[in-house]
């Protein structure tokens, strides 16, 4: 279970290498035949009632940052990995390719099983779905401390805020869209969510000062972790005990509720506008352990000895060694266990507008701007895009994003004849890749797809 501290700083780089990303394809919001819009926007609704091939009707596959592989690990000579902490990586090399803050999204929503119908005077849609949201956050002077250390006879790292968060649970939703008058339709989602992990850490008003006789960290550093069947012990002075953490029955360890609202309305003829605020709720949760730092400046002693120069050491290795200096820079003392918390949901705000051509409707263009709103993990994405439907049966288009992740490109094609309906699509086109087809330069790629039975 060391992997729980690891994940801040190691898993960093692991996490920039893979990861799943997307609820529904942003690329497939303004398709008429797209079956999942109405995840992005409850009264949104397809022309089609479906069913999904389990686990096979909507696949998402991807990572969201604007930090890469290659960011953290670099080939060795004899064809291995090793880490940016390796003396062979120049300072220069390594923090030139960093952003000030260095963010990853990673958000798996797996439908296991989907269904829409038309009932009750709208139309009807059930989800069952695995939800799993991560982000990190990291600044760039955390990343330098590791890499330079002290550079004179007193030096002063004043990097204010990092941290991680994942939330992991299961999702039921219940959605209905209906036709309000011939402008007008709006939406809405209920979501029963049955919650299995928690974990947030972060470290606040962090300042280091390293001198010729010692290190000194001060910062408000807390963390939560909420799961049934996990142990968290101590160790000497309170500390937590990560060596040891164990997680024997996982289960259940949270419930909680979330509604989605939306509604489009047709401005004028061909313009079309729609909005949706979704996950409004919360999860409570059980087992809950609670650490934080105490009030006052601390002593460390670590990262000057990890500079990896043997390319034998494995990366594995090196990864624990840096999971090991972390442990001790965060200094949580163990606070209480068992306990309750309550968290809210991270919600998400999408707003779009989409113009058909007056003389090819076929033809249309759509801008949709997507923010979600996770505190210090908040991040959004303006998507411009054309959009075409040539057949009754095939459609598709292309759009360009800029995100506070950069910059990118996707598309989708979209089949849908009589009896089924599959589509294809990237969000974010993968740029470099290494040899193992990871992305090197950010963590912005995705490809999605789904078979569906539609009636």
């Amino acid at each position: 279970m060391k992997n729980i501290t690891k994940y801040m700083m190691a898993a960093t780089m692991v996490c920039a290498a893979t990861g799943m990303s997307a609820q529904a394809l942003s690329s497939g919001y303004f398709l008429d035949g797209y079956l999942f819009k109405h995840q992005l926007n409850p009264a949104l609704q397809s022309d089609k009632a479906y069913v999904s091939v389990p686990v096979l009707g909507n696949i998402n596959i991807g990572t969201r940052g604007n930090i890469g592989l290659g960011n953290f690990l670099y080939p060795t000579a004899n064809g291995g990995l090793t880490t940016f902490m390796n003396s062979s990586i120049s300072a220069d090399e390594f923090l030139n390719g960093l952003s000030t803050n260095n963010k990853l999204a990673m958000n798996l929503d797996m439908s296991i099983l989907s269904a829409g119908f038309r009932a009750w005077g709208g139309f009807n849609t059930i989800d069952i779905g695995l939800r799993s949201h991560t982000s990190v956050n990291i600044p760039k002077d955390m990343l330098e401390l590791m890499k330079v250390g002290q550079s004179g006879p007193t030096t002063v790292y004043d990097m204010g805020d990092m941290g991680m968060s994942s939330a992991n649970y299961v999702e039921v939703a219940l959605g209905h869209s209906r036709q309000i008058n011939d402008k007008l339709r709006v939406g809405a989602k209920v979501k029963f969510l049955l919650g299995g992990m928690y974990a947030d850490m972060s470290l606040k008003n962090t300042h280091v000062t390293l001198s010729e006789n010692e290190w000194v960290v001060s910062a408000n550093g807390e963390m939560n972790i909420a799961a049934k069947g996990m142990t968290v012990p101590e160790k000497d002075g309170g500390l937590v005990d990560f060596d040891n953490i164990e997680y024997d029955s996982p289960g259940l360890s949270g419930f909680g509720l979330g509604i989605d609202l939306g509604a489009t309305y047709e401005v004028i003829d061909n313009l079309t506008v729609s909005a949706a605020i979704k996950d409004l709720g919360f999860i409570g949760w059980s087992n809950n352990t609670y650490a934080s730092t105490n009030n006052e400046p601390w002593r460390f002693d670590g990262f000057e000895n990890l500079s990896f120069s043997d390319e034998d050491n494995k990366l594995e290795n090196q990864l624990d060694a840096l999971g090991d200096e972390f442990e001790d820079y965060a200094n949580l003392h163990r606070r209480s266990t068992g306990g309750s918390l309550s968290k809210a949901l991270a919600a998400t705000l999408v707003v779009g507008a989409e113009y058909a051509l007056p003389m090819y409707d076929k033809l249309s263009f759509g801008l949709l701007s997507t923010t979600r709103f996770n505190g210090p993990y908040t991040w959004s994405e303006g998507r411009l895009s054309a959009n075409v439907s040539p057949l009754s049966w095939l459609e598709g288009g292309v759009n360009v994003a800029v995100s506070s992740f950069g910059t990118s490109a996707g598309w989708i094609l979209n089949l849908h004849p009589k009896g089924f309906s599959i589509f294809l699509g990237m969000d974010c086109l993968v740029g470099k890749v290494n040899p193992q087809f990871i992305p090197v330069n950010n963590a912005n790629a995705s490809f999605s797809c789904g078979f569906n039975v539609t009636f």
